[in-house]
């Protein structure tokens, strides 16, 4: 739980400058706030009444865009070398009868990143302070591990906020100044509970660039990818504001991380904070420009996976 003198405010969650609430704990976390044994993070602020209250605001057409780039897009590789999908095809004859067999890393397109995905790195723990041994062990009965897996998370959402005009493969810091100018030139107000999503062109980048040039950028290390910048107004905008936050481009946060920490330790290992990559938004910025409105019903259910570790978000936004 949380120290005895900390204040919540009204939704609950304490003032930015209160973290870590305890001060052993790493940097920003903030562990305890709704349990030892929570798996749910920001998740929880999600709740019934803000999901029922944004459907009620959000959902006037029914129209619905998919935010799911095709689990087999990246075809002969892909960034931080993760295995692409590969589908097997076979009948069942003699009836007129196929079956398929898929197998695909869960974060090699559209994916929500998972609490045991990326952990504080100096302190080598996981929200909640779970370890790699937590994580890979077995429980009382015997069984493999399950916490901090995927299986706990479901999303629903309302927020949108866009920006194009980056240089997608170097390492660009989009600011957070930027982004508020995005939302009031859109005339977009931010609600607490959003799920926040940032288009930055790279999907558009990533289409013009040929076979042989996607290549050479996927075998130079470090990555260079554009992204959110590293900084603490950056984090304290998210935390004061959203449930989620993803984005377009492999990893959300510019590449190589341009600080000695990186988003990917404080939102996932300290807060529970659902990231999303490689969202396929164009056809929903399509839509939002030709609505004039750049806010709507998010709906996503990750895959239910015992200790999974990442899934395909399964999304869609409905107007």
């Amino acid at each position: 739980m949380t120290q005895p003198n900390i204040q919540l405010n009204e939704h609950g969650i304490p003032s930015f400058d209160d973290l870590p609430l305890r001060k052993q704990d790493p940097m920003l976390s903030a562990w305890g706030l709704y349990g030892p044994d929570d798996e749910l993070g920001t998740l929880n602020r999600l709740t019934d009444e803000r999901v029922a209250s944004a459907a009620k605001k959000e959902i006037q057409t029914g129209a619905r865009i998919s935010m799911n780039w095709p689990l087999n897009a990246q075809k002969k590789g892909s960034f931080f070398a993760r295995r692409i999908f590969h589908q097997d095809l076979f009948a069942k004859p003699p009836r007129t009868v196929n079956d398929d067999v898929w197998t695909f890393n869960s974060q090699g397109s559209s994916q929500w990143d998972g609490l045991r995905h990326f952990g504080y790195q100096k302190e080598k723990v996981f929200y909640n302070g779970v370890t790699m041994e937590d994580i890979h062990g077995v429980d009382e009965r015997g069984e493999k591990s399950t916490v901090n897996g995927i299986q706990a998370w479901a999303e629903k959402g309302i927020s949108e906020a866009r920006h194009t005009g980056f240089d997608a493969f170097t390492t660009t810091p989009i600011p957070l100044d930027d982004l508020k100018a995005c939302l009031a030139e859109q005339r977009t107000d931010v609600h607490f509970g959003d799920i926040l999503l940032i288009r930055s062109g790279w999907m558009v980048a990533y289409a013009a660039k040929s076979e042989d040039e996607l290549a050479v950028l996927q075998s130079e290390l470090p990555h260079k990818l554009v992204g959110l910048e590293q900084s603490e107004e950056m984090l304290c905008w998210i935390w004061e504001n959203f449930s989620a936050v993803a984005g377009d481009q492999p990893s959300l946060e510019c590449w190589p991380t341009q600080k000695n920490w990186s988003l990917h330790e404080i939102l996932l290992a300290g807060w529970g904070c659902p990231i999303g990559e490689l969202f396929h938004l164009e056809k929903l910025a399509e839509k939002c420009a030709a609505e004039k409105r750049w806010s709507f019903f998010v709906t996503s259910e990750p895959c239910n996976v015992e200790g999974g570790v990442a899934s395909p978000p399964n999304i869609l936004a409905i107007f």
